[in-house]
């Protein structure tokens, strides 16, 4: 196998790690709108909780964005 080709494959297999994150975000939000159709005083009380679950599952996603584009270009 060409190492060149090998690069490609690895940034490819990067975007596993974006996919879960995508998966993962859309999983935080569901979870908010269904508590605040449970309870919509609770809104205030969780909502810290899903902003800090959203940036945590982002930074996921950059991560393996990083990793990938310096798979490509390192």
């Amino acid at each position: 196998m060409d190492a060149e080709a090998a690069r490609f494959i690895g940034a490819g297999l990067t975007a596993i790690g974006m996919i879960g994150a995508g998966l993962g975000v859309g999983n935080v939000w569901a979870s908010y709108f269904q508590a605040l159709a449970r309870n919509p005083a609770a809104k205030d009380d969780i909502g810290a909780s899903v902003y800090i679950g959203f940036a945590v599952t982002e930074a996921i996603a950059l991560f393996a964005l990083i990793i990938g584009l310096m798979i490509l270009f390192g």
